[in-house]
């Protein structure tokens, strides 16, 4: 954490120097994803352009930062880890429409907004964690988790988390407000403890035994699974499987990673440079191979990793559709009292 927030530090005195030089050959980007996920990309496309990456990383804020900072602001790229986040972009007015034939070319058109102003970088799917000991089925539905039989066995994070949300939203859009209301209520009354954590954090308590079951995303189990820094979370990982909801029938919940073209660009061609960049082969390879995300560009494989998990049957619910019910999920994550 410390050197993260080193590393945020100087990335922010960086953003704070351009107000005082310019440099032809740089970009500034605000990263709601996290330092490891992204550093070797944007250490590797500095490589290959010799663009340097000024970068401000932070958890929650951005979009209002920008908003704040208005025609003043240094950021040229904005790099969020959900459809929400790129809603909100737009929603609040920071972001710029960008036509770029690159970009057109390798990213599908379900996973760029119809007018221009973010892309899809990779997907992710919101899967069930499940106990290796505990869990013998191997198939479930995100339906299933408000069935009784898992009363005292699920953990969570919380019901606002980002990744939560837009399951939650596209729940609305299959079942309805009422119905996913009933839904969240049943999941409520399951679980052995109030949501905390993070993904990783559900995987360890499934491994203390204080759960049997939760839902991550699938990226966060490979990183577990080849974290030689802290083997403790390889172990945590060997003790858990992944099933993939809904696989039979409607899909299993994706989400995306993303970026949008700040409104105030100051360096306009370097942070289109660096969205070009990012839906090429070479980032898309990183994605798949080093983050063990789903990359968006056809043509490119997953990781092994990531194939053993099993097929994805993704769910092909528009992403602008999970987008404008994430408010009404947060309402009704608030209404049931779910984090309480």
């Amino acid at each position: 954490m410390t050197k993260i927030l080193i590393k945020s530090l100087f990335s922010f005195l960086a953003l704070v120097m351009f107000y005082q030089t310019s440099n032809a050959a740089e970009v500034n980007v605000y990263s709601y994803r996290q330092p490891y996920l992204i550093e070797p990309m944007l250490d590797k496309f500095t490589a290959d352009t010799g663009i340097e990456v000024n970068v401000l990383f932070s958890g929650k804020g951005l979009v209002d930062k920008m908003e704040q900072e208005g025609a003043n602001s240094p950021a040229d790229v904005l790099l969020t880890v959900d459809i929400g986040r790129l809603s909100d972009a737009v929603n609040n007015g920071v972001s710029q429409s960008i036509n770029s034939d690159v970009i057109n070319q390798n990213i599908p058109a379900e996973f760029r907004d119809p007018n221009g102003h973010w892309i899809g970088l990779t997907s992710r799917a919101r899967v069930v964690y499940a106990s290796a000991d505990r869990v013998s089925q191997d198939s479930i539905t995100y339906e299933e988790l408000a069935d009784p039989k898992w009363a005292g066995k699920i953990c969570i994070r919380s019901g606002q988390n980002a990744y939560n949300i837009a399951l939650i939203a596209s729940m609305i859009a299959h079942h309805g407000e009422v119905e996913t209301i009933k839904w969240l209520k049943g999941i409520k009354a399951n679980l052995a403890r109030t949501p905390s954590g993070n993904d990783r954090g559900q995987v360890k308590a499934i491994f203390a035994g204080e759960c049997d079951i939760s839902v991550g995303n699938t990226y966060y189990m490979a990183k577990m699974r080849t974290n030689e820094k802290e083997p403790e979370q390889k172990e945590w990982a060997a003790s858990v499987n992944i099933i993939m909801p809904n696989a039979a029938n409607r899909g299993t919940h994706v989400n995306l990673s993303g970026a949008v073209l700040a409104k105030n660009a100051p360096n306009k061609a370097n942070g289109i440079a660096l969205m070009e960049w990012l839906t090429g082969d070479v980032a898309q390879e990183m994605y798949a191979e080093t983050n063990h995300e789903y990359p968006l560009k056809a043509g490119i494989s997953i990781s092994d990793m990531v194939a053993s998990f099993g097929n994805l049957n993704p769910d092909g619910l528009g992403l602008i559709t999970i987008a404008n019910n994430r408010e009404l999920a947060s309402e009704i994550v608030d209404l049931v009292n779910f984090d309480e």
